[in-house]
Order: structure tokens, then C-alpha cells, then sequence
């Protein structure tokens, strides 16, 4: 009993012979220790003040290697610039900026890295717009972010423009008194791992100030956590647009705000500094506070706009102005209008039918122009003012996007779910369309791989009518000054809103199904003074089954001033009207009575009887009108502020139509109506 007890002794010291082998194999001390590389840096490992970022279970135990294409003159560098969200993430808010605030950002920047970065021994590319040059790091001042450096050996250097020679480097850095900055550097890759924590330091802190600092953070508000004001919304944001989650137009919005916004904070600065070195008090001097003034608004709107990019909820709100730069084609040039009829294949048996129902021409005596086509979007490209697509049963396989700029129709010869229209490959949106008069039926859309919705209306009017929409990203959106009716149709999946309505829109919805989506219908902030209130007819949907609200209504928290007295009056204006039968029976209800004059403020809705699923009909419908009398109220009071008192009601309000009847809402997550305040 005692052998076999040695036995099994023994074989127990062998297995762990073979782990500590194993692991010093993998440059561990010991199983599920830190490698020796990492825990070698500028602390021993007997400091305990020394960080322990860089260990096994934490980032930056292992680097890549970058090694360039072709023949390239320089040794390998660190592969750093491929990190994660995560990692990045972990990083700025464990070991690098914590809890500190944005004037205390350099300082916790310095501290880190004096704790992580090896102060010399180390070689780097230093790499300018000019030139790349190698050298060898002596010492770090990290206040500074700078770096005294040594010519490399072997002298190696490229250049684009021009020939540097090795006295030619040596006197240029003897001006800078070889000193360079070390964001400039990118670290020579070592395999024994003991720079890895220097090289990643490096990388985190170049990543940050050129990609998440601004030059006016320092000045801007210090009360709050920089970290989670200004770092985690502009680090999501970068990984966002790396991802091909932001449509690019969005994208391009906002990089020209931020070129905006420092070219003009630049202004700014110079403005300031050339104001407070001035001891004159001449008319020069009062003319150039109030352009500094002025500059300073301009600044503060650009960044109030740059922070709700910025912010994932805000933006997903707000989302930006989109204007397509598809031009109309107008009438052919011929004076003639085409019908084209798209199919890969056709049976005679469906194309007898086709000839009967719709290629027959009215009136008889006129000729009909037909064009064929195998692929959709060459025939929508192909349409002017007037044409008419028919899409013949199949699945059709779009690998961009549609932009219909002209009032032409696409119809499905048969039922949506024959005519699956499917989108493949990277893009903003699946149909965009700003004619003034388009119509779409019969017809199935699966959206894949989109940024925004799976159909946008930026102009004019869109007829969307017996058509599926399947969505991955937002559904439909009705920008400013759009119309969109919507007819007898079916939408679900979207991640967003089913339905966005923007503010100055006209939306109709009749008889359709809106389901698993994040929201159902989404109703974009109107408040504002510059934005004209929307239309909305709601008619006999069904809105169910979707993660958030039926129904949203986006606005800002209203001043106290503004509070109390609009929702009153109204509650006070509304009349309560039965329905000519049962509340089943809402379908019977002709058009002139859906909706009554609430105040001189706008025009609302027929209440009807409340009960189970259509309840919320009368809530949605009151939240609105209430809404709109704010913004007539606040009007008001800007008009006063500015010493106007008396005003034509006419010229001053604004009609807002709302037709909220017969609608269900059931099973939706957090009920029927809810508000997004911000």
C-alpha cells in the first residue's frame, strides 16, 4: 500500500516536471504564471508598486510582428495597430487615464508611461511626412513625450523627396538637440518579449492623442470623468466606422465638423492670446473681442454637434442630414415612356399573362415601348421621368444599392413573397429615393449589410404598397420635407426603428404590420425653432412583438417656463367622440372624421373608445398635440423676448395634422408609447 502510494507520488512529480517544462518552454516560470518577458520592464518584480498590466491575464503579453512588402531596408517592427476594442478600452481606463480628469490627462499619461517604458536601450524607426530615419533610444522624458535619441548602426534612412545623408542627420538632430517626439517612433521587434510593454505603451498613447484627444478638452468642463465623457464615446465611434457601422455619408460629416471645429478653435486661441498680450483699450481692441465672441459660439456648435456623433444613443436618435447627389434624369429625351420587364428566365405561359394584364396599352391605338432585363438594378439605372419596371417572379440578388432619383413605379408581377429582391455586399442603405412621385408594390426586400435602413425617402413622395421589408439595420425612413405612404404592408427585424419619421415630414401608415424591431415607429425631435412639425396619419396598424416601444417620441427636457400650461389647455380642448358602431367597427370611419380642431395650434385626432390593444391611440396621439403646443408656446416666448407682443397667429402657428385610429399595439416590450428625453 505504502509502494503503490510512492507510485502515485511519483507519477505526480513528473506531471509536474512536465508542466514547469512545458511552461518554460513558453517562457513561464510556472503554470498559469506571467511570462519572464513581460514581468521584465522598468520595475523588478519584487517592486509592488510596479503596474502589473502586461501580465498573462491581462493585455500585451504577446505582440505581432509587422514585417513590410518587398525590400524594404528596415529590421521588423511591433505589430501594434491591429488591437481590439476591448483591449484599447481596458487599457485607457485601467492602467492609463482612470478616473482622472481632462486638465489631468498629462499628468496620468507621464505617470503610466514612466511606470511601463524602458528608458533606453530600445531601437525604433523614427518616421516623419519626409523622411524614415533608425535610431537608438538613451532616455525618455515623459512629461514631454519626447525622446533622446542616437543615429542607429548600421545608418539607415529613406527618403521620398530627397537624399539624407548620414552628416545631414546628424545635423538635424543636433538642432533639435536630439530630441524627438515620441509619438514618432515605431519600436524594432525583439523575440524576447521585454519590450513588449514599451512598444504597446507607445501605441496606446500615440492612438490616443491621434484619434480620441481634442486640443479643446483641456479647457472644457473639469467636473466630470474624462474617461466616460469624451474617451468611451469617441473610441466606439472609431471602431464603429472601422466596422462599416456608420454610414459613410455620417462619417464624412463628421470629419469635416472636427475640421471645422480646429481650424476655427486654432482662430480662437490666436484671437485670445493676441487680445490678452494687448494693454490697449482701442475700438480695434472691442472689435476683436466680439469676433472672439463670435468664434467662441461657432466653436461650442460645432462640438455640441460633434458630441451627438459621438454619443451611440444620440446618434441613433438624430441620425444626420442625408442629401443623395443623384440628379433627376427628367422625360426622355424622345418624349416616350418605357416599360421594362425584368426576369432571368420566362416561361410563354407567364409571359402570355404578362401581355394580357399589363403589356397590353391603353388605349389601344398607342404604341408600347418594352425593354427586357436579367438584372433589376440595370433597369432601374436605366429609367426616366414616367418608366415602368415589372419584376416577374425570382429571386434577384443586388450586390449595391437602388437610387431612384425620378417618378417611375416598380411593381411585382405577383405576390411579395414570389419577387425576393435581396441585397449582398457592403453599402449605406438598400433603396434611396427622392423622386417626386414613386410607387413600389408587390414586392419583398431582404435587406443584408447595410448601414442605414433598408429604404430611405429624402424627397418627394414614395407609395409603398403590399410590400415586405425584411430589415437588419433601421426599416424605412422619412427624412425632412419627405412624404412616405405606406399601404397594406409588412416590416420587421430592423435593430432600429420599423419606421423613423424626421421632423417636417408627412407619413401615412394604413394597414400595416410593424414588428420585431428595437422600436416600432420613431418620431425624430421637432421642438427645435428651426423645424417645421410633422404629418401623421396612423390608421388600423398592428404594432407588436418589438424589444422597446410601439410608439417614440424623441424631445428635450422642456425649461420650467414651458411646462405647465400647454398639456392643460389641451386636455382642457380635446373632444371625446364616439364611434358610429363598436370599436372593431373603426374601419368604417370616413376620413373627415379622424381628426378635430384641439386648439389654434394644430388639428388632432378623433378620440375614439378606449379599450384593450387600441389604448394607445389616445395616449400617442395626446403626447403630440401636447408637444406641439410647446413648441407654439416657446415661439411665443422668443417672439416676446425679443420684444414682440403681438403677432399673427396665422403667420406665427403651425398646423400639425395627427391621425392616430384603430391601431394595436400588443406585446411590445415596454409598452405601447414611451419618450426619449435628452
Amino acid at each position: 500500500m505504502a509502494e503503490g502510494e510512492r507510485e502515485q507520488e511519483q507519477e505526480r512529480e513528473q506531471e509536474q516536471e512536465q508542466e514547469l517544462a512545458a511552461a518554460a518552454a513558453s517562457g513561464s516560470a510556472e503554470p498559469g504564471e506571467q511570462p519572464e518577458a513581460v514581468q521584465r520592464g522598468s520595475c523588478q518584480e519584487e517592486d509592488d508598486s510596479c503596474s502589473d498590466y502586461g501580465s498573462h491575464d491581462k493585455l500585451g503579453t504577446v505582440l505581432g510582428r509587422f514585417v513590410p512588402n518587398g525590400n524594404v531596408l528596415f529590421p521588423d517592427t511591433f505589430e501594434t495597430n491591429h488591437l481590439l476594442f476591448y483591449e484599447r478600452f481596458k487599457a485607457y481606463q485601467d492602467y492609463i487615464l482612470a478616473d482622472c480628469k481632462a486638465s489631468e490627462v498629462k499628468e496620468f499619461t507621464a505617470e503610466y508611461l514612466e511606470k511601463v517604458l524602458e528608458p533606453s536601450g530600445w531601437q525604433a524607426i523614427w518616421r516623419t511626412n519626409v523622411f524614415d530615419v533608425l535610431v537608438e533610444v538613451e532616455d525618455v522624458e515623459y512629461s514631454a513625450l519626447k525622446v533622446v535619441v542616437r543615429l542607429g548602426k548600421p545608418f539607415l534612412c529613406e527618403s521620398s523627396t530627397s537624399t539624407f545623408t548620414l552628416e545631414c542627420m546628424q545635423e538635424l538632430l543636433k538642432l533639435k538637440e536630439y530630441r524627438v517626439p515620441l509619438l514618432e517612433l515605431w519600436m524594432v521587434y525583439e523575440e524576447s518579449g521585454e519590450f513588449d510593454q514599451t512598444a504597446l505603451a507607445i501605441e496606446h498613447v500615440r492612438f490616443f492623442y491621434q484619434y480620441i484627444w481634442r486640443s479643446w478638452d483641456e479647457e472644457d468642463d473639469d467636473d466630470f470623468d474624462y474617461f466616460v465623457r469624451c474617451v468611451e464615446p469617441r473610441l466606439r465611434l472609431y471602431y464603429d466606422i472601422l466596422e462599416h457601422r456608420v454610414p459613410s455619408g455620417l462619417v464624412a460629416d463628421y470629419h469635416n465638423l472636427l475640421s471645422q471645429c480646429e481650424e476655427l478653435y486654432k482662430k480662437f486661441l490666436n484671437l485670445r492670446n493676441s487680445i490678452s498680450s494687448s494693454d490697449s483699450d482701442s475700438e480695434a481692441e472691442n472689435v476683436s473681442m466680439v469676433e472672439g465672441l463670435k468664434l467662441y459660439n461657432e466653436v461650442e456648435h460645432l462640438k455640441q454637434k460633434l458630441k451627438l456623433i459621438e454619443n451611440p444613443l444620440l446618434r441613433y436618435v438624430f441620425g444626420y442630414e442625408k442629401h443623395t447627389g443623384l440628379q433627376a434624369k427628367g422625360i426622355r429625351p424622345t418624349g416616350t415612356k418605357i416599360t421594362h420587364v425584368v426576369s432571368s428566365t420566362i416561361m410563354s405561359s407567364l409571359l402570355h399573362s404578362l401581355l394580357r394584364d399589363k403589356l397590353y396599352p391603353e388605349p389601344p391605338d398607342e404604341e408600347l415601348e418594352i425593354q427586357f432585363h436579367s438584372d433589376l438594378l440595370t433597369a432601374v439605372n436605366a429609367c426616366y421621368e414616367g418608366d415602368t419596371v415589372i419584376i416577374c417572379p425570382g429571386h434577384y440578388i443586388v450586390d449595391g444599392m437602388f437610387c431612384i432619383a425620378d417618378s417611375i413605379e416598380l411593381e411585382g408581377y405577383g405576390l411579395p413573397d414570389d419577387i425576393v429582391i435581396e441585397k449582398q455586399g457592403k453599402g449605406d442603405s438598400f433603396v434611396d429615393c427622392s423622386g417626386a412621385n414613386i410607387r413600389i408594390s408587390n414586392l419583398k426586400f431582404v435587406q443584408h449589410d447595410a448601414v442605414e435602413g433598408v429604404l430611405s425617402v429624402h424627397h418627394g413622395k414614395t407609395t409603398l404598397e403590399n410590400t415586405v421589408l425584411q430589415c437588419e439595420t433601421t426599416g424605412v425612413t422619412v427624412r425632412t420635407s419627405a412624404e412616405l405612404l405606406m399601404k397594406n404592408s409588412d416590416l420587421y427585424g430592423a435593430k432600429g426603428a420599423g419606421v423613423e419619421i424626421y421632423p417636417g415630414s408627412t407619413c401615412t401608415l394604413i394597414g400595416n404590420g410593424i414588428h420585431h424591431c428595437r422600436e416600432g415607429i420613431l418620431i425624430k425631435d421637432f421642438l427645435d425653432d428651426h423645424y417645421d412639425l410633422p404629418k401623421i396619419t396612423m390608421v388600423n396598424n398592428v404594432i407588436h412583438n418589438n424589444e422597446g416601444y410601439g410608439f417614440v417620441l424623441v424631445k428635450p427636457t422642456i425649461p420650467s417656463d414651458v411646462k405647465d400650461n400647454p398639456a392643460e389647455k389641451l386636455e382642457e380642448n380635446i373632444q371625446n367622440t364616439q364611434s358610429d358602431g363598436e370599436t372593431d367597427n373603426i374601419r368604417g370611419l370616413g376620413p373627415e372624421k379622424l381628426c378635430e380642431c384641439a386648439s389654434n395650434e394644430m388639428e388632432l385626432y378623433e378620440r375614439t373608445e378606449i379599450s384593450g390593444q387600441t389604448e394607445g391611440n389616445y395616449e400617442i396621439a395626446n403626447e403630440l398635440g401636447a408637444t406641439s403646443a410647446k413648441k407654439s408656446q416657446m415661439h411665443k416666448k422668443r417672439l416676446s423676448e425679443l420684444g414682440i407682443t403681438e403677432a399673427d397667429d396665422n403667420l406665427m402657428s403651425q398646423e400639425m395634422f395627427v391621425s392616430i385610429v384603430g391601431n394595436q399595439f400588443k406585446h411590445n416590450g415596454k409598452g405601447s408609447f414611451g419618450t426619449f428625453l435628452f
